[in-house]
């Protein structure tokens, strides 16, 4: 724009008419405002200075538009204007007219908010002293005071790091204000205070801290400068997060000391100390621990404080008569204006609060001391203060479930025992709360409830009586929200599906009416979880087609009524429309029979809804649930049409679709497969085809199921047969030779070929050459993987088998055959004739082949390895087959056969192994052998034997633990460090998944194995900590009693001992080697499983400092596992971490900006780069903590990150996995 039409503005803006200096003002907004609108110094001058006049401007629209012209212009000025502008702003303010003060204080507040970061610094040094003056002057009013006050929390919220040299005179004039009389002006001087801190040096917050304190220990001060002192306590805590910590000696004494001797009508000097004390626990968590017990109690004491008012009813009478709920309702229309009491029991409440999800270890303790307590205050009467109170007692019971993961209920010091004892309590006290007329409070006590029944599932049976009229009121109640009948029904949800269907046969007929008519409701969120509780309800009406003795006839069509017309009405949310289908198929599932005339009219509308794109998947997964129904369901109405949209269903890019079809494709082929076309088969078969491959194993096991189906049911033509034979085939074969193929695709594929045998007529030797042959390496991909072998023979065994004995014996002979011929070579052949000997060994007894076990063992001769380990684990599973006959074989040849005796060991544990799955008993004379030949071998020199040799001990533990555990026990105080390393090892391999009658045997005898971890020796310690992470994993109640004992032993094997660490001089150079590396490794492993299985045993503050520390500093490998462990304690234990960030920046910071050396091998760069995003990960996860602003460091480091394209490339990739 010309500086001639700016000049034409200006001049209307200095015009006497008010309305064109409104226009003038504004037309120089929007020019301003414009990307391309630039200034020269002459007419920066001219501008800067007429807005200046402008807001002085006596027409108060005018000068606000002045006030908003200052931000663009701000930024298209320079430095020495910028500067010339706040000097004159600061004058206006300091020294002007009353009138002009706001606008100039709105007016700076501007500048400082809009100034480029680079000009800073000048505009600080000329606002900064001015601001000071105008805080600490002599004779300067509260109001200039509070102008002042509200700038410089602005300027040091976004500059204070850049102001270090002005902090102390800044905090010094601050701390004066303090004792200011005038109430806004202390209030405004603590928000400064807390702003400033952040940036404050540790030396600064404690000479801050220290003045505080030393003004609450002046006893002449007046109450409201106590107040203000205390409140700026917790303004400072609050904003310095953990740093604070240090201060907490001085502190928190005082602040209990002003709780507890404050007069009774100072209730806000309560409530600060409380809400303080309540942000040390969140931020302090190391630092506050001597201090727990002593705030629990206060907390306590004040959750029920309330001096005004005396409650003498009766608590614990049951009876819920008109007479009770009036009593009730006079109690809470108690009011007083002036009674402040309940922020004092809501700051207590939030302080418990704090405490109970800061201290999961003190869990126990809370339980026993205020959940009673916490339970008595539901009856508050201030309903604000009651949510917090709810709100505190679901926070106990989220953390009870958090550190209780995976234990029982049984053990009477566990938080869950603990709980449970109090829920007839708790039942009973909420019932008076659903009584309530409050809609918030019912809200609230359904909250409670429901959390309830997820940490303690079974926990309600003996009162679903009391609770069933306080669902009726909230869902008929006229005066029900949204919110409070969808918080009902989410609970009566719960309820239903974790409870026994009998306990809620008498109240069926209470809670199905409302809920019905909750399904009428217009708001979609209650209607869709109406129909939720609908399909809990079906389930529960009639659990079982044998009967129950529960007449369910009369809910049928009531029920059925609701869900149709919610599921033939197409107006309406898709969430409504997908509950009535699910809905509507368990209906027709459970109460098929019942339906017979409705059958023909809804079944179709189901089967149109697989047309739309949006309820498709739903309706395919509801006729799933049709099909499995074992009321056998009339299909024929909508059998073709069905099927024929589900086989099109198998042709489109979805892969849930497609999944679920497969899934309801079998079950309707199950149960109706001789009433579908056959030509439909084929055409199904053609689709499957497609399905099979390697790269989706889940839709290849789903895909060969649903062919087997086919090929068993009765309706299974030679077409059929043979479109399999065609199609399916040549896939499966591809299939068998990949090295991937596992789990429930491998059992898929083995149950294929057995039908293929059995049911569709395919020649036995066709299918066994094609299977052989697919063990031939081809010149294109060369040799056939192991795991692949494994697979091949297999399938030969589960084809062997299904072909009956006769085809199963002459290959047997064949097979043998092959190991005469190729005993020498290192043939795919021979390899997998050994590994199909041992598939059907295992399954069929092979000693009619007369000679067997001595062909197998020739094979330990060949000089490949692959051959002999097939030979061993032929040899162990054709023992399985017939243990009286080949496990003397084995037990004589491994005491006779010395340079035999590892592969031989080998055989002996696939046999021990097999029995302990399959629960099988040994004779006890070969136990007896077998349990003497291993502690033979428990000091052999060779580790490999020994790490067998435990394998085959653990599992026999399984069989026999009454001799094992003793026998173990004994050789825990061996003098030979091999054998105790090897007993504490088997200890490991016996600890399984599933409950063992070994677990309470071992039970009291765990801790003579794990307390080996103080053992002289590092293999011995490697041993005890891997048990101890085993047992962490599978069995943390066994382990749980020994943690305080064995966790400082633990913690000590993660540091770095000099005297594993050796030099091996290699002529040339030196090479050091630390024998201590892979102990250290298992040990912080051992630490990453107890964190997220015993976390309530932990606390997490001693080992992060100095441990995690030190392995963040370690090796490489030990560095990516202790990134790991920082992520876990971010997530579940964040105000530890806080505690203690500062500390871990500096670790974190150099590993990524590691660089390895330039003659570096690219498998150095590519671990480098592994390591460098580990530790970004790590870094990710500290970001999401709340409060991680407090860390100087951690800021810095994140700006550092952000300075480099690379880093901050590969780390928002992280942050979007």
């Amino acid at each position: 724009m010309a500086n001639l039409q700016v000049s034409g503005i200006i001049e209307k803006m200095t015009g006497k008419d008010k309305d064109f200096r409104y226009m003038a003002t504004s037309d120089l907004l929007n020019e301003l405002n414009k990307e391309s609108f630039k200034l020269d110094t002459d007419m920066e001058m001219r501008l800067s200075s007429i807005i200046l006049k402008q807001l002085d401007d006596v027409a108060g629209d005018v000068s606000g538009l002045a006030v908003k012209c200052l931000a663009p212009l701000v930024k298209k000025v320079g430095e020495e204007r910028i500067v010339e502008m706040t000097n004159k702003l600061c004058e206006k303010l300091l020294h002007g007219k009353d009138q002009h003060r706001d606008t100039a204080s709105i007016a700076l507040r501007t500048v400082v908010a809009q100034v480029a970061p680079p000009l800073a610094p000048s505009i600080l040094v000329t606002l900064t002293p001015q601001m000071i003056g105008g805080i600490s002057g002599q004779g300067m009013s509260s109001g200039i005071k509070c102008e002042c006050l509200e700038i410089m929390c602005d300027v040091v919220q976004k500059y204070g790091s850049l102001m270090t040299d002005d902090h102390e005179k800044l905090l010094n004039a601050l701390l004066l204000q303090l004792g200011c009389n005038q109430a806004t002006v202390r209030k405004k001087t603590v928000t400064c205070i807390a702003s400033l801190a952040s940036s404050l040096s540790d030396d600064l917050l404690a000479k801050a801290t220290v003045q505080v304190v030393k003004n609450l220990s002046n006893k002449s001060a007046k109450s409201e400068i106590t107040r203000t002192n205390i409140q700026m306590i917790g303004a400072l805590s609050r904003s310095v997060g953990y740093r604070f910590g240090t201060h907490l000696g001085n502190t928190v004494p005082v602040l209990i000391k002003y709780c507890t001797s404050a007069s009774e009508n100072d209730e806000e000097l309560r409530e600060y100390s409380l809400q303080a004390l309540e942000s040390f626990l969140l931020r302090c968590p190391r630092d506050i621990s001597p201090y727990c017990d002593e705030i629990l109690n206060l907390t306590l004491e004040y959750i029920s404080y309330d001096p005004n008012f005396t409650d003498n009813m009766e608590e614990d009478t049951d009876e819920e008569t008109l007479e009770d709920e009036e009593e009730d309702e006079s109690a809470n229309e108690y009011t007083d204006d002036e009674d402040a009491s309940w922020k004092v029991r809501r700051a207590a409440a939030k302080c418990l609060a704090g405490l109970i999800v800061s201290r999961s270890e003190m869990i126990s303790k809370v339980y026993q001391e205020a959940c009673p307590k916490l339970i008595d205050r539901f009856k508050e009467r201030e309903e604000n203060v009651k949510m917090d109170v709810f709100n505190t007692f679901i926070d106990l019971l989220r953390q009870t479930g958090n550190v209780t993961k995976g234990q029982t209920d049984t053990d009477e010091s566990s938080a869950k025992w603990l709980l449970k004892q109090e829920v007839s309590k708790i039942v009973k006290s909420i019932n008076r709360q659903l009584r309530e007329k409050s809609v918030k409070t019912k809200v609230g006590a359904f909250s409670v409830l429901r959390e309830l029944v997820v940490v303690l599932p079974d926990c309600l049976a003996d009162h679903i009586g009391s609770l069933v009229p306080g669902i009726e009121r909230a869902l008929n109640d006229k005066s029900s929200t949204s919110n409070l009948k969808i918080e009902a029904l989410v609970f009566t949800k719960l309820v239903l599906a974790s409870h026994a269907p009998p306990v809620f046969h008498p109240y069926i007929k209470a809670l199905s009416s409302p809920v019905l008519a909750a399904v009428g409701e217009r708001y979609y969120k209650v209607t869709a979880e109406a129909l939720r509780v609908c399909g809990e309800l079906v389930r529960v009406v009639r659990p079982s087609t044998q009967g129950t003795g529960f007449d369910f006839k009369p809910f049928v069509h009531p029920i059925y009524n609701a869900i149709m017309s919610r599921l033939t009405n197409q107006d309406q949310d898709q969430e409504v429309k997908e509950c009535a289908i699910t809905c509507m198929g368990l209906v027709i599932s459970t109460f098929g029979d019942q339906l017979g005339a409705e059958l023909p009219s809804c079944l179709p509308v189901l089967v149109d809804r697989m047309g739309n794109e949006i309820t498709r998947l739903t309706a395919v997964k509801a006729f799933a649930v049709i099909a499995t129904s074992p009321l056998h369901i009339d299909l024929s109405c909508v059998l073709d049409h069905l099927i024929a949209e589900l086989t099109g269903f198998l042709r489109k890019a979805n892969r849930v679709l497609r999944q679920a079809t497969l899934i309801t494709m079998n079950t309707l082929v199950t149960a109706y497969g001789d009433k579908i076309d056959s030509d439909a088969y084929e055409v199904i078969v053609v689709e499957l085809s497609s399905l099979i491959c390697v790269s989706d194993l889940h839709m290849t096991a789903l895909a060969l199921e649903l062919c087997c189906t086919l090929m068993t049911g009765k309706s299974c033509s030679e077409n059929i047969s043979l479109a399999v034979r065609n199609k399916v085939l040549p896939q499966a074969l591809t299939l068998v030779k990949s090295p991937l193929l596992q789990g429930q695709a491998l059992l898929a594929l083995q149950g294929f070929f057995e039908a293929l045998v059995y049911h569709a007529n395919t020649s036995f030797y066709t299918l066994l050459d094609s299977l052989l042959s697919c063990a031939k390496p081809s010149p294109q991909t060369g040799g056939v993987p192991k795991q692949a072998l494994y697979s091949i023979a297999q399938c030969v065994a589960v084809l062997c088998l299904a072909a009956g004995d006769k085809n199963c014996s002459s290959t047997v002979k064949m097979l043998i055959e092959i190991l005469k011929d190729d005993s020498g070579t290192n043939s795919a052949k021979q390899h997998l004739a050994l590994l199909s000997l041992g598939e059907i060994g295992r399954r069929k007894d092979l000693s009619a082949h007369a000679g067997i076990e001595t062909i197998v063992i020739e094979s330990f001769q060949s000089p490949f390895e692959e051959i002999k380990s097939a030979a061993s684990y032929a040899l162990g599973n054709i023992a399985v087959g017939n243990l009286s006959n080949y496990l003397p074989f084995i037990l004589n040849q491994i005491d006779n056969q010395q340079k035999k005796q590892y592969i031989l060991l080998h055989s002996l544990k696939e046999v021990i192994v097999r029995q302990s799955v399959d629960k099988a008993d040994f004779q006890n004379s070969s136990v007896e052998k077998i349990l003497a030949l291993l502690f033979n071998h428990c000091e052999s020199e060779e580790e490999g034997v020994r790490n067998v040799v435990a394998e085959c001990l653990g599992k026999m533990a399984l069989i026999e633990p009454e001799k094992l555990v003793p026998a173990l026990k004994v050789r825990t105080t061996s003098p030979a460090a091999f054998t105790r390393a090897t007993v504490v090892t088997a200890v490991k391999y016996s600890v399984v998944e599933r409950p063992e009658k070994l677990d309470e045997i071992i039970f009291p005898e765990i801790s003579s194995f794990l307390m080996l971890i103080k053992d002289g020796d590092r293999h011995v310690r490697r041993a005890a900590v891997s048990a101890l992470s085993t047992f962490a994993h599978y069995k943390p109640n066994l382990i749980k009693g020994l943690l305080s004992e064995l966790l400082p032993l633990l913690y000590d094997q993660t540091v770095i001992k000099k005297e594993l660490i050796r030099t091996v001089d290699l002529g040339p150079f030196k090479h050091v080697v630390d024998d201590g590396l892979e102990l250290r490794k298992a040990a912080f492993e051992c630490v990453f499983t107890l964190l997220d299985s015993c976390l309530d045993q932990l606390n997490p503050s001693s080992f992060i400092i100095p441990f995690l520390k030190s392995g963040l500093e370690d090796h490489y490998d030990l560095k990516m596992i202790c990134h790991l462990i920082l992520s876990l304690l971010a997530d579940k234990c964040p105000s530890a971490v806080l505690a203690v960030l500062d500390s871990l920046v500096e670790p974190l910071q150099k590993t990524i900006n590691f660089k390895p050396k330039q003659d570096a091998v690219k498998q150095e760069h590519d671990r480098n780069e592994d390591m460098i995003r580990s530790a970004l990960r790590a870094i990710s996860s500290l970001d999401r903590i709340s409060g991680v602003d407090y860390s100087h460091k951690f800021k810095s480091l994140m700006a550092e990150m952000k300075r480099s394209e690379s880093l901050w490339g590969k780390y928002q990739t992280i942050r979007n996995e």
